[in-house]
């Protein structure tokens, strides 16, 4: 996902018409940091963490409902209709999720099956999209990670530390699992999936330092 910006009086922001990129979390220890000052409000932590372990849009996880979720455990599935196509995506959930999920309904002021699990605490509706990007740039922000973070951030995190993972477990190291993250983001390339979640900004920009000819 790209972020069109328009020009202001701030000289930092890029001009009107040009893009930056929203970038995923890449350090597990700010991932840390961002649940610890969720930790007193459960429906935002379950949020971060759904959002960070799913790789589902904001708009598909603002859309679950209590009934889809409260009966859930690690290793069960969760189904939601991608709001790009139309066509449903199936979640295996982890232990991280399901936890969250339940530390959530326990406070939920209303748990019944077609309340969204993600209330509004001023409507007691689905908060919106929006919201949810504003709250990532602001979690963000509290815990002074520099970078430009929005609610596609959560769902790049996954997938970058899925990349992470796998290929820090081959030696040397490999493009592991780009195929299965290119279906789970339905990506056409290896190329599109990596340029998404910032791997060829970053990561491989290390390799023109790696050796010195």
């Amino acid at each position: 996902m790209q972020v069109h910006r328009n020009t202001s009086n701030n000289p930092n922001h890029p001009q009107k018409g040009s893009t930056i990129k929203v970038e995923p979390i890449r350090n597990l220890s700010d991932i840390q940091k961002l649940k610890i000052l969720l930790a007193d409000n459960p429906r935002d932590l379950c949020l971060f963490t759904l959002g960070i372990n799913t790789a589902f849009r904001s708009c598909e996880l603002v859309s679950i409902t209590v009934g889809q979720v409260v009966h859930l455990k690690a290793g069960d599935r969760l189904d939601l209709k991608q709001s790009k196509n139309g066509k449903y995506r199936s979640v295996t959930l982890n232990n991280n999720a399901v936890n969250s999920i339940q530390t959530c309904l326990a406070v939920h002021p209303n748990p019944m099956p077609d309340a969204p699990l993600f209330f509004s605490k001023t409507t007691g509706r689905a908060i919106k999209p929006n919201t949810v990007s504003k709250y990532a740039k602001d979690w963000c922000k509290q815990i002074g990670i520099l970078g430009n973070f929005a609610s596609h951030t959560m769902r790049k995190t996954w997938g970058y530390h899925v990349y992470r993972f796998h290929n820090a477990k081959s030696n040397p190291p490999t493009h592991t699992k780009i195929a299965e993250l290119m279906i789970a983001y339905g990506h056409a390339t290896e190329r599109q999936t990596l340029e998404y979640l910032c791997i060829q900004d970053k990561d491989i920009s290390s390799l023109y330092m790696d050796v010195e000819l």
